[in-house]
Parts: C-alpha cells; sequence; structure tokens
C-alpha cells in the first residue's frame, strides 16, 4: 500500500546485545548485519534482559530482540518482537518501540502489524496480549483497529498501572 511503511524485523544474536549493552554501535551493527543506531544502545537495560533471557532459553531468540527496519529506506527505526515464546495457554505479549527521530511517520503500526502476522502464521499462539499505561494515549491508539480487547489491568514494578489487551491469533 502506497505510504504505510513496511517493516522487516532483524533478530539480534547474544553477540550483538553483548555489544550494544557494551555501547559498542559499529560491532553491534557487523554483528546484527544492518546499520543499528544509537537509540538501541540507549536501550540497555532491555538489552540485558534479553540476553540473560536467550542464555536461559536459547528458544527464545527467535521471539525476541528485533531491530526494526523501515523498508525499502532500509533504516533502523527502533526494536520489536515478544516478551518470549507462547506460554502454555499459546499467548504472547507484543513489544516494540519506536526511535524518537521516527516517530509520527506510522511505524509502530507498520510494526504492531508484522508482529501480529509473525504470531498469526505459528500454529503455537492462540493469541497475542498487550499492557499499556492508561495514560499512553500514543500506544493505545496504536493498537485500535487490530481487534484488541480490554481484558483487566495489572500492576508492572516499572511502569506502575497497566491495561491489558487480548486479541485472538488470526487464521
Amino acid at each position: 500500500m502506497p505510504g504505510v511503511p513496511e517493516i522487516r524485523f532483524v533478530k539480534l544474536s547474544p553477540a550483538a546485545l553483548s555489544a550494544l549493552i557494551d555501547g559498542d554501535l559499529a560491532a553491534a551493527s557487523a554483528a546484527a548485519g544492518v546499520a543499528l543506531t544509537p537509540y538501541l544502545v540507549d536501550e540497555r537495560w532491555l538489552w540485558e534482559i534479553r540476553l540473560e533471557q536467550i542464555q536461559r532459553d536459547p528458544q527464545s531468540a527467535d521471539w525476541i530482540a528485533r531491530a526494526a527496519v523501515a523498508e525499502p529506506e532500509g533504516v533502523v527505526v527502533g526494536h520489536g518482537g515478544f516478551h518470549g515464546p507462547p506460554d502454555a495457554d499459546g499467548i504472547v505479549e507484543v513489544a516494540y518501540s519506536v526511535d524518537p527521530r521516527h516517530r509520527r511517520h506510522g511505524y509502530a503500526k507498520a510494526m504492531l502489524r508484522a508482529l501480529l502476522a509473525r504470531a498469526d502464521a505459528d500454529p503455537a499462539v492462540s493469541a497475542v496480549r498487550a499492557s499499556i499505561r492508561p495514560d499512553n494515549v500514543g500506544s493505545r491508539a496504536t493498537i485500535a483497529g487490530f481487534g484488541f480487547r480490554k481484558i483487566g489491568e495489572q500492576w508492572d514494578p516499572e511502569d506502575g498501572l497497566e491495561d491489558v489487551y487480548l486479541r485472538p491469533a488470526a487464521r
């Protein structure tokens, strides 16, 4: 569709994650095979969590820690993935973030669209979950129109109160 961004996700290997944690953008980019941005270095806290997760459960690497590349430009505009593989109920939780330099250009919706397609294509996934702070108007607007329904609330130690949304996998 003209004017609608397309996103390609590039897996961040343990070597790329380690380099991001170390602040070595050149090594991280070489390991990822794409020019990463300082925004990804700024997300060090997240890469520490994801690297530990991959070390504990190597299969989780197929679900988490990906650079979001806008096509056809080939520019990294943020990152996205899931919190991990499907849980015992087949639920995956979506996560994505757009570099502030690239916000308000449709990339968040493009990331979400690509992540939902990934989830929908996997028969192990029954539903996709999203957790959003009630005051995060942008994130609520991003998920609108994708079939998410509020199912409750939760307390997150980092973000505080969050609304929890669920969307059945589309087959």
